[in-house]
């Protein structure tokens, strides 16, 4: 069986953006990976800078070391139904006429568990899906799942449902994507950010997970933001020492040749400003300091992304990719 990585976080924390760069670390070294988004946002087509994907497997780009390929797929909860009755009931042209009565878009309306079903159910068809050599037809599947929030209730649906229905064609299908699910090849990996809400949505959506005996795979911190002073400068900053910072820009004004009598005031305008900014910038690393903390004792394997100043370009997503090739995320 193919490996299944599930990539949740908090709204606003790169989740997305994760789930690409890991796609592409994957697909190093000749691999096959499959990116699937099931929130309906494009977001994997934006990143890719591609036309938006069609309810197909789609090849979007050629990874870095190797040349293995990420495809992607947007998964459409009404088109997945339409699969699925076509699969278990032989509907096709039937089921077709449901789409257009409306049926279809009824039915994963009024039923948002139903949806889920759907959504984790085609993903899982991936993982299992073998070509006619009898190989698996990708290394890794990566699935942009929803926000920590709901990501328990999105994966664990399917228990529900298997316990709804005794027997059938759904029992069995719902059984038969827990048993992906739970598997030792599945993993669900945390995005967060150094930030105290996130951190925590972290930390509870892990709890979640375990109690539900599903499978928690690592944390990624994404947009880490390099540390600009020593430790000497931090200590400075804490204290707020006023005049030892008025010393300290006095004499980087006179090396970059802004010292002497024409700008005497210039380092006593800037000090005040600095003093609070310095002293900002040490408040949000203390709090960060607490952030690796926390989930440093969560005892799961951590990677780091640094902030990327401009945004996030496809040359960036294979930046990302190789920054966790390079911190062991294949391995």
């Amino acid at each position: 069986m193919s490996r299944l990585h599930v990539v949740s976080g908090k709204g606003g924390t790169g989740k997305t953006t994760v789930a690409a760069a890991l796609a592409l670390a994957l697909a190093a070294e000749g691999k096959r990976t499959l990116l699937v988004e099931v929130e309906g946002r494009q977001g994997i087509a934006q990143l890719f800078e591609t036309e938006a994907l069609p309810y197909e497997e789609r090849k979007i780009a050629v990874a870095p070391g190797g040349g293995g390929e990420v495809h992607a797929l947007a998964i459409d909860a009404e088109r997945a139904l339409l699969d699925y009755l076509q699969m278990f009931y032989k509907l096709g042209s039937a089921g077709r006429a449901l789409k257009k009565l409306g049926a279809i878009d009824f039915a994963t309306t009024i039923a948002p568990g139903l949806r889920d079903v759907l959504l984790t159910g085609k993903a899982c068809e991936a993982v299992r899906r073998k070509d006619r050599a009898g190989r698996y037809v990708y290394d890794h599947v990566i699935m942009d799942a929803p926000p920590t929030g709901r990501i328990t209730r999105f994966l664990n649906v399917n228990d529900e449902v298997a316990g709804l229905a005794r027997i059938g064609p759904i029992h069995n299908q719902a059984q038969a994507v827990m048993r992906v699910l739970k598997s030792p090849e599945t993993a669900v990996h945390f995005v967060t950010l150094l930030e105290e809400m996130p951190v925590q949505e972290t930390v509870d959506g892990i709890a979640e997970l375990r109690a539900a005996q599903l499978p928690v795979g690592s944390v990624v911190i994404n947009m880490v933001r390099p540390e600009i002073l020593d430790e000497a400068a931090v200590e400075i900053a804490a204290n707020g020492r006023r005049a030892d910072v008025a010393r300290t820009l006095s004499h980087a004004l006179e090396r970059t040749g802004f010292g002497g009598g024409r700008h005497a005031g210039l380092a006593g305008q800037l000090v005040d400003p600095l003093v609070t900014q310095a002293r900002e910038h040490t408040e949000r690393l203390a709090l960060e300091h607490q952030g690796r903390t926390e989930i440093s004792g969560l005892r799961l394997p951590t990677y780091e992304l640094e902030l990327l100043g401009d945004g996030v370009d496809l040359a960036g997503l294979y930046r990302m990719a190789r920054e966790l090739r390079k911190q062991g995320v294949s391995e």
